[in-house]
């Protein structure tokens, strides 16, 4: 029997990686010598970095750039094992596969200078050891996967570990000055590191100013009728007169980009960037329709300059506007968050024989059939499997879930034993998983076993 284990991290809980194996202890309780395929899953939102390394045996890196005030931070990316991302965890029997971290090797990057030298993105890997060797490398990769369009690793970030709303406490949260800078400075680190398709979660942001500060840190430059360069932030793009990307990092135009989101936004109007997300940055209704008159006009220079219409393109309002940004100056495609987490590791092609997919999050309600990771799960196993069998294991289960039955997910199970506080929930989590998972196979067990009488 073949399971393949595809959660979601359990926020506040266990990532991804944790959930998995927690999962996998659970099962081969009943079943010691079935066959488990791990592979950590993410939206595109926190925590995609870490699940897409875990699940392919990659790097994480480390880069020194600056947070949404332009205050020195160090952020995480990664690059990918095997460049293609095909080669989960897989084992027979739940024994674990050895992985070991060695020491940090560092590297630096090239600082730009309006930076100063605070903002230079000095670099380190952790690279797993002792690769599983009975992991799997598919033979028939899923057709929609990420294939990079040139040599070289694949990179991915997500935009909240450097421009993220986590850097700025509730009394001081403006989207009128903070910056998405530092996510052109991850860019930039990949691109060092000799990435050459980039994999950008967007999510979680404090800043609203189009993308613009990520495009200034890959060398566009945003002017004022005086041909200076505007303050960086959202209320400064009212300012702006011209733009000049002729120093855009020449290697962006031989690079794949993709942004992996479920955001359907607009860059402005009523179901904007600003009127939407401004809120929760800090924004008040004054600042909401001043930051969207701003990323209208920012809209126009581009479209003026480049030729490019990111006004009303969906996706383009994601991250205050980083989506626009990214769609104008790198040439980024837009793509369903977990659906290239999926590709990115060939879920789908991982699942072609296997009996059952486990899948699961925190908590599992009608909303998780609109882009959720277990819904994402769910219609990339069955993409090519057909008959395998999806089961959702949740901490929580809310309402609606009996939409999920007609869509894939073949049940749907809650973790928590009996009404406890959310801390000890959290706390217990992992053991509850696990027992879950346990009590899941055994039906699976009971059930075979009456197939076999009959």
């Amino acid at each position: 029997m073949k399971f393949v284990i595809a959660p979601d991290s359990f926020k506040g809980c266990m990532t991804a990686k944790q959930a998995a194996e927690a999962i996998r202890t659970g099962l081969s309780r009943v079943f010691p010598d079935a066959e488990y395929v791990m592979v950590p899953m993410a939206d595109g939102g926190e925590g995609t970095v870490r699940s897409l390394i875990d699940a392919t045996g990659g790097q994480v890196r480390r880069a020194r750039v600056l947070d949404p005030l332009q205050r020195p931070v160090f952020a995480e990316y990664g690059l990918l094992g095997n460049e293609s991302a095909s080669a989960p965890e897989s084992h027979v029997g739940g024994a674990d596969p050895g992985m070991a971290a060695v020491p940090d090797a560092a590297a630096s990057t090239n600082a730009d200078a309006s930076a100063n030298a605070a903002a230079s993105t000095d670099t380190a890997a952790i690279a797993p050891t002792n690769p599983d060797p009975t992991a799997i490398v598919p033979t028939n990769p899923d057709p929609t996967a990420i294939v990079p369009t040139n040599p070289g690793p694949t990179a991915v970030i997500e935009m909240a570990a450097a421009s993220g709303i986590q850097f700025v406490n509730e009394e001081t949260r403006n989207p009128l000055v903070a910056t998405t800078y530092g996510t052109g400075q991850l860019i930039r680190a990949a691109l060092d590191d000799g990435a050459r398709t980039i994999i950008i979660g967007i999510g979680g942001s404090a800043t609203n100013d189009g993308g613009a500060g990520m495009a200034e840190a890959l060398g566009v430059r945003f002017l004022d009728a005086n041909g200076d360069p505007i303050p960086r932030g959202g209320g400064s793009l009212e300012r702006l007169a011209t733009i000049d990307a002729s120093g855009i990092d020449p290697r962006i135009a031989d690079t794949t980009i993709i942004v992996a989101a479920d955001v359907t936004n607009p860059l402005v109007g009523p179901n904007g960037a600003s009127a939407v997300f401004g809120p929760q940055k800090g924004a008040t209704p004054r600042m909401v329709e001043r930051l969207d008159a701003d990323l209208a006009h920012y809209a126009a220079i581009i479209n003026q300059t480049l030729g490019i219409d990111v006004a009303h393109t969906p996706g383009a309002g994601g991250a205050g506007g980083l989506g626009a940004g990214l769609l104008a100056f790198t040439g980024a495609t837009m793509r369903s968050g977990v659906e290239t987490v999926a590709n990115a590791v060939h879920l789908a092609d991982l699942a072609r024989n296997a009996d059952y997919c486990f899948t699961g999050e925190g908590g599992i309600d009608f909303q998780t059939q609109y882009g959720k990771t277990p819904m994402g799960v769910a219609r990339a196993v069955r993409r090519s499997n057909p008959g395998i069998g999806v089961i959702a294991l949740a901490g929580y289960v809310g309402e609606g879930i009996d939409r999920l039955y007609d869509l894939g997910i073949d049940a749907v199970f809650g973790i928590v034993p009996a009404a406890t506080t959310l801390e000890r929930a959290l706390a217990e989590g992992s053991a509850n998983l696990t027992r879950t998972a346990e009590n899941v196979g055994r039906l699976l067990m009971l059930a075979s076993r009456r197939r076999t009488r009959a």
